[in-house]
């Protein structure tokens, strides 16, 4: 009896050699053959404009060899004479293989489907690609939930029990880390409510910058000195947020003096003056300008008028414009500004005759 004929395990050294072989070219052809499609696809890619052709060669590309290993596994195993028992362990590792697979493929069109819908929908709705990005982790979770339970069922292991049991140790994990489940949940409040979304600019308390990350536990801002600004998201929502991305439009509010010594007709005049070189303004749209009260050293008036864009730097235009012509105006006017004075009467006993002095 020569070498190749002894037998091992039910099977001879020539089988056994033939079974390697087998499965080492079935693995070699799957490796070679994911290889060209997957370059040939890649070329076509760059003359196409659609997206599937992409997609077909991103999943290619996440062929894993655990996968492929199991297939030349169960081809080699096809020429050999084995026990059910070990029949049965290869057929498991198979359809374990083939679940694992199937979940980085169902993982890559959950990655596709969300960054294809984000490019989409960023620019006019960032709050609803903001929803979809955490919906994508989400189901993400899931899927490899589902397919771990298949994999643990596939191995025998009492599925029931186990959830039972991962429901009275997730009591126990969630009392251990509930702040870090608060900020979960969290999270989920702000991409489905949307208090703010990417890009917003936000103040929180003293705080105040643009919306560049919602996470899982935190949100970053970009203050406007340049720092990043990190808040956990369960803060955030106990925290009053003031929102300037969803303002339509700016109120404001300011206020003027002139001295005591200005004649009443001009000073009936003033309100209507203002009101013209606000109405002058494109961007603007004036509500008030009243007389408001006298002041310590001054006729004080209150002007209220609002910007028609929530731009600050616009904000900023205007009323620098509108500023520069009141001063033109009250100039060409006769009008003066009021500014702090002092007046001090100063009696002399000689005479008992009174001087008047003014001191700024």
């Amino acid at each position: 009896m020569t070498f190749l004929d002894q037998v091992f395990f039910d099977n001879s050294v020539k089988t056994w050699i033939i079974a390697f072989v087998i499965g080492g070219a079935i693995y070699v052809f799957l490796k070679i053959f994911k290889s060209i499609v997957a370059k040939r696809l890649h070329a076509l890619t760059k003359r196409t404009r659609t997206e599937i052709d992409d997609l077909v060669v991103d999943l290619l590309n996440r062929v894993s060899s655990f996968f492929l290993i199991s297939i030349a596994i169960f081809g080699g195993s096809q020429a050999l004479v084995l026990p059910t028992k070990v029949t049965g362990i290869i057929r498991t590792l198979v359809i374990i293989g083939f679940l694992f697979q199937a979940a980085i493929w169902g993982n890559g069109l959950i990655v596709y489907w969300i960054e294809r819908f984000r490019k989409e929908k960023m620019e006019e709705d960032p709050a609803t690609a903001t929803t979809i990005t955490a919906l994508g982790f989400v189901g993400k979770l899931l899927l490899w939930v589902i397919i771990l339970l298949l994999a643990l069922d596939n191995l025998g292991i009492d599925v029931t029990g186990l959830i039972a049991g991962l429901g009275i140790g997730g009591i126990a994990i969630a009392l251990a880390v509930q702040n870090i489940l608060g900020d979960l949940f969290a999270s989920l409040s702000i991409v489905l409510d949307k208090p703010f979304v990417i890009g917003d600019f936000i103040i929180v308390d003293s705080y105040l910058g643009v919306v560049k990350h919602i996470g899982l536990k935190t949100t970053r801002v970009q203050s406007l000195s340049g720092e990043q600004l990190i808040f956990s998201n369960s803060d955030l929502l106990n925290s009053r947020i003031r929102n300037f991305k969803r303002m339509y439009e700016r109120r404001v509010v300011f206020s003027l003096g002139v001295i005591y010594q200005t004649p009443h007709e001009k000073l009936e005049r003033i309100p209507g003056m203002i009101r013209k070189i606000i109405e002058e303004q494109e961007q603007a749209r004036f509500d008030r300008a009243h007389f408001k009260e006298y002041g310590a050293s001054s006729l004080v008036y209150e002007i209220v008028y609002y910007v028609l864009t929530p731009d600050y730097n616009m904000y900023m235009d205007i009323q620098q414009s509108i500023n520069l012509t009141i001063f033109k105006r009250f100039e060409e006017e006769g009008i003066e500004f009021a500014y702090p004075t002092q007046t001090l009467f100063l009696q002399k006993e000689s005479n008992n005759e009174t001087e008047l002095t003014e001191s700024n």
